[in-house]
């Protein structure tokens, strides 16, 4: 729920109670979401896993971007504790979870890092995205947990027409390496000429790029190096991180009153 002043909904709060009924009377506007609560917990724990999964497939990326978003959990917990928030305990199991999180993955990256020495697979990507659905829920910030998984929520929506198959999807979406030049390249599909017009560069291609965040960077910024690609990505998460901080800190107090 939000915060109520003088008896006055905020916005967030106002646009809800047409959808559920809002408590004006509690000291905070409580809504009392019911099973739709653990619908979203558990919407939430599938998001995270996969989500990471799917935004995979070059050295360094799937360990570099958990390592990126749990240094912005660690310090929003952080920020938390020291603003004395009312869940400062929830916030310091998060902090311990975190610690040991950042320490394991900063480890795993040294060896994930451009050129490999360890790939992660699967088991990693559940572990990571499991970790941060876990801190989220049991720390209570789990609308601001969503806020550090920008490029994964754009990368989901963008692999929408491909994963539900509106689109063609091929098993393997990774980008392609070319032996000629040493670049990464984007990963395509075939298809008819005028087909899928949005996504093509040219209406007349008879391939199409696949549906990714890795694939659409390589379309935009062109080929590149794959320790280039990587560190190209993991600053826009850093980036989008700080947006994430910018939003919670800045922008939340249109919507919210605390």
């Amino acid at each position: 729920g939000s915060g109520v002043y003088n008896s006055k909904l905020t916005i967030f709060s106002w646009l809800l109670s047409f959808l559920i009924t809002v408590d004006k009377n509690s000291e905070g506007c409580i809504v009392d979401l019911g099973i739709w609560y653990f619908l979203y917990m558990g919407m939430l724990a599938v998001f995270c896993t996969n989500a990471i999964n799917i935004y995979a497939g070059i050295n360094g990326l799937e360990a570099g971007q958990s390592f990126v978003i749990g240094c912005a959990v660690l310090l929003y917990n952080l920020i938390e504790i020291e603003n004395s928030s009312l869940s400062w305990q929830n916030h310091l199991f998060s902090v311990m979870i975190m610690l040991s999180f950042l320490g394991v993955t900063t480890g795993l990256l040294r060896h994930n890092w451009y050129p490999a020495d360890v790939f992660v697979g699967d088991t990693f990507c559940y572990f990571a995205g499991m970790t941060f659905a876990v801190v989220g829920i049991l720390g209570h910030f789990s609308k601001t947990l969503l806020l550090f998984f920008i490029p994964q929520i754009f990368n989901f929506l963008w692999s929408t027409p491909q994963l539900f198959h509106f689109v063609p999807c091929p098993r393997h979406r990774l980008p392609k390496f070319n032996s000629k030049t040493g670049l990464m390249e984007p990963s395509t599909f075939p298809c008819e000429a005028g087909q899928f017009r949005v996504i093509k560069r040219h209406p007349d291609d008879t391939t199409c790029p696949n549906m990714t965040v890795i694939n659409l960077c390589l379309q935009i910024l062109g080929p590149m190096r794959e320790e280039t690609l990587c560190v190209t990505l993991l600053a826009l998460q850093v980036l989008c991180c700080g947006f994430g901080f910018f939003g919670r800190y800045y922008l939340a107090q249109f919507f919210f009153d605390r």
